[in-house]
């Protein structure tokens, strides 16, 4: 699905270092800005729903460090195909549009463009998909990792449970879905 980026932003690196050494965790704030305009989904709704996934996500760690909850703050941005495929080729060397990216500081860049391809195909709402592209993200910033098989096998169980209970307590106007997930 994601890749990993380790890309050092400003934004989140000065506030990483100045909560370094206080051994307190904090609330983590969690910014989502919608940078498209083509692709039209419940953003008031992505919003509470990342909220909540951030508070799911942070209780279950890859790596048992619990990154997510020492992070001073998530920001997901929600940009087109061509924007994304520039920051895949950018920072990762690779061509072309992708689902999600996660850079180790706490930035996600979802593409509502595949989004909207995905929930088509999948049968649930562009807001839905892109629920899903922010659990992904969340766990990779909380040390889950899906380059080997077995590691993307156990990623995508946390991952569809945390996805599927949030849509159960929290559904869309269309009521969400039971439908099965891609692995």
């Amino acid at each position: 699905m994601s890749a990993v980026v380790d890309f050092a932003s400003g934004l989140f690196v000065n506030a990483l270092a100045a909560r370094r050494g206080s051994g307190q965790p904090r609330a983590v704030q969690l910014i989502l800005i919608n940078r498209q305009r083509r692709v039209r989904f419940d953003v008031e709704w992505l919003r509470r729903f990342a909220a909540m996934a951030l508070a799911e996500c942070a209780r279950h760690s890859g790596d048992g460090l619990f990154a997510l909850k020492h992070a001073s703050g998530v920001e997901v941005a929600v940009v087109s195909d061509a924007v994304i495929a520039k920051v895949h080729e950018q920072f990762m060397g690779v061509p072309g549009a992708t689902d999600v990216i996660t850079f180790t500081h706490g930035e996600l860049v979802l593409s509502a463009d595949t989004a909207q391809r995905h929930a088509a195909e999948h049968g649930h709402e562009v807001a839905e998909e892109l629920a899903l592209y922010v659990v992904h993200g969340l766990l990779h910033l909380n040390g889950f990792d899906d380059r080997e098989p077995r590691a993307r096998a156990r990623m995508h169980r946390v991952q569809n449970r945390i996805w599927r209970g949030l849509r159960e307590r929290f559904p869309t106007a269309r009521g969400g879905g039971n439908e099965d997930l891609r692995a």
